[in-house]
């Protein structure tokens, strides 16, 4: 996979460099998501997918990047430790480059909510982007764990950006013995949780990791808006297709946001700007 630069207003797009008999563009956009409940995939009009982008969206929305193109030459973006932090990594030290054209965002004029059972996420006013998020899982070694954070000035990535994905032990039974995750290896890619038992390799690196790796994919989906957003998201035992409901249930209401262009305070107040190379977590 190959992140390449892109001229403004360009936004973000997957091509599919394998697929040569039809469309192989795929735009990293909301109402192009196939809901998955172990990944966010995206499905063009022709039939081209490809999945599991939320942690690469993340990675770019957590440097401030909001126009690449992304060769890819299969279906699934490469999985690499489960977490952001080697996206993050590689994206910093080859350099970004501001493009000289104003940077538009996503403006949250009044809350909206989506629920599923007793799932929920919502989106409300604010100045900066905050995520809060909340879990509550059986497992003990997991429990109810919640986080938020103003994702302003780098915080995504000291904060998040190296928080793996996880699992409980019999979602691995499960999806292997359906033919999935069959190269996933715990501690390599994804954390598993067996009740009071941690599979992490070296440990865990963060008490709270679940938490906070729910708050990176919640970005990443988040950034499949098109445009930063300026608001408050919260999510409650939410998941892919609830952020992406989240979504498209916001644009389906245009009085709840407003597109607006950048001044210098909003610049400031956005994920990634300012972000240094030397702030990503050793593991990366």
């Amino acid at each position: 996979m190959t992140v390449l630069p892109a001229t403004p207003d360009h936004g973000i797009w997957f091509r599919r460099t394998d697929v040569t008999d039809r469309d192989a563009l795929i735009p990293a956009r909301f109402d192009v998501v196939n809901q998955s409940p172990l990944c966010t995939k995206l499905l063009n009009e022709a039939g081209t997918d490809v999945s599991t982008v939320e942690h690469i969206m993340a990675a770019l929305a957590g440097c401030g990047i909001h126009n690449a193109l992304i060769d890819i030459d299969g279906p699934e973006v490469p999985i690499l430790d489960g977490s952001s932090a080697q996206f993050v990594k590689a994206l910093l030290s080859r350099g970004l480059r501001q493009q000289g054209e104003p940077v538009r965002v996503l403006q949250i004029l009044k809350p909206v909510e989506v629920r599923k059972g007793e799932a929920w996420a919502r989106l409300t006013p604010a100045d900066e982007l905050r995520i809060d998020f909340h879990i509550d899982f059986v497992d003990a070694a997991i429990g109810v764990q919640e986080k938020g954070l103003q994702m302003a000035n780098g915080a995504f990535v000291r904060e998040l950006s190296d928080s793996r994905t996880f699992c409980r032990r019999s979602d691995v039974e499960w999806m292997q013995a359906n033919g999935l995750a069959l190269g996933g290896v715990p501690g390599e890619n994804a954390v598993v949780f067996d009740g009071a038992l941690v599979e992490s390799g070296k440990g865990l690196r963060h008490a709270d990791e679940p938490v906070r790796h729910k708050m990176l994919d919640a970005l990443g989906d988040l950034a499949l808006a098109g445009a930063p957003i300026l608001g408050h998201y919260t999510g409650y035992r939410a998941g892919h297709a609830i952020t992406n409901d989240l979504l498209r249930a916001l644009f389906a209401q245009p009085d709840a946001y407003r597109l607006v262009t950048c001044d210098d305070s909003m610049l400031a107040r956005l994920p990634g700007v300012g972000v240094h190379l030397n702030e990503i977590p050793a593991v990366a």
